[in-house]
C-alpha cells in the first residue's frame, strides 16, 4: 500500500477545508450540486470526446496503481539477473531454459527465452525495446486522460461561474441584496470546483501515474541491459554493478552492504 498517496490526498483536502474553517467559512456552504454537474460531469464528457475510448476506459483501473506497492523490486530483480548470469556463465545459455519458466515477470521471461533460443542480440534488443515503447505509449494514453481532465475542469468552472453571474444579473430588479449576495457566492463555487478538482485530484493523479510509468520504464531498461549482458557472456559481478547504476544511491548502498555481509566482509 502506497501510504504517501493516501496521506497526500487527505492532507490536500484537509488543508483546503481547514483553511476555509480557520477563516470563518462553513464547509457545508461549498457543497453545490449544480456546480458539481457543470464542472465534473462536463469535464468528463469533454475528455471522453477528446481521448480514445480504450484509454478512457483504462483510466479508472489505472488509479489502483496509486495505492498499490509496485510489483517489481529492482534490487530483487538485480539479484535474479545476477543469479541467471552466474548459471549461464558456468553451464551455458541453454541451462536457463528451465530457469525461465520460474520467472514471474513476463518481460524478463520473454527476454531470457529469446537468448536461450539463440536469437541474434540485435533482434533481442529490438524486440524488447519495441515492447517497451508500446508499453510507454499505452501508459501515456492513460495518464493523459487525467491531464486532460485537469485542463478542462478550470475552464468549466469559469463557464459555470459566468452562467451563475448571468442568473444573478437577472435578479437585479428584485432589489433583494441578501439574495443577490447568495447568488454571487454560489456562482463562484463553480470556479472553486474547477480549480480544486484539477489541482487536488486530476493533475496529481496524472502526475503520479506518469512518474510510475517512468519508473517501470527504467526497470525494464535495466532488464534489457541485464539480458543482453548475459547473452554477451559478461562477468556476473560486472553485470550486477552495471545494473545497480539504475537504482537510487541509497538502495545501491543497501544492496552493496547486504552483499558484503553475505560474503562475511565487514561493512563500516
Amino acid at each position: 500500500m502506497q501510504l504517501t498517496a493516501i496521506l497526500g490526498l487527505i492532507i490536500g483536502f484537509v488543508g483546503v477545508i481547514g483553511g476555509n474553517i480557520l477563516e470563518g467559512g462553513n464547509p457545508a456552504s461549498l457543497i453545490q450540486l449544480p456546480a458539481f454537474v457543470i464542472v465534473v460531469v462536463s469535464s468528463v464528457g469533454i475528455t471522453m470526446l477528446s481521448t480514445p475510448a480504450a484509454n478512457f476506459a483504462a483510466a479508472p483501473k489505472a488509479m489502483v496503481k496509486l495505492f498499490r506497492k509496485p510489483d517489481t523490486d529492482p534490487l530483487r530483480l538485480i539479484s535474479t539477473i545476477t543469479t541467471l548470469a552466474e548459471k549461464a556463465r558456468k553451464e551455458g545459455l541453454l541451462s536457463l531454459e528451465s530457469e525461465a519458466q520460474a520467472i514471474n515477470d513476463d518481460f524478463l521471461k520473454k527476454g531470457i527465452e529469446l537468448i536461450v533460443d539463440g536469437t541474434d542480440p540485435e533482434v533481442v534488443g529490438e524486440t524488447l525495446r519495441n515492447e517497451l515503447y508500446v508499453m510507454e505509449k499505452r501508459h501515456e494514453g492513460v495518464y493523459t486522460v487525467f491531464e486532460a481532465l485537469g485542463g478542462y475542469a478550470p475552464t468549466m468552472g469559469v463557464l459555470g461561474t459566468v452562467m451563475g453571474l448571468v442568473h444573478v444579473l437577472e435578479m437585479l430588479g428584485s432589489g433583494d441584496i441578501e439574495k443577490l449576495g447568495h447568488g454571487i457566492a454560489v456562482a463562484f463555487i463553480a470556479t472553486l470546483y474547477g480549480v480544486g478538482t484539477a489541482n487536488l485530484i486530476f493533475l496529481p493523479i496524472g502526475g503520479r501515474l506518469k512518474k510510475l510509468s517512468q519508473e517501470e520504464t527504467l526497470v525494464r531498461e535495466m532488464m534489457i541491459e541485464g539480458i543482453l549482458s548475459i547473452q554477451a557472456g559478461e562477468n556476473p559481478r560486472v553485470i550486477q554493478q552495471k545494473l545497480l547504476g539504475f537504482v537510487a544511491p541509497n538502495a545501491r548502498n543497501r544492496a552493496t552492504g547486504a552483499e558484503a555481509r553475505k560474503e562475511g566482509v565487514a561493512v563500516e
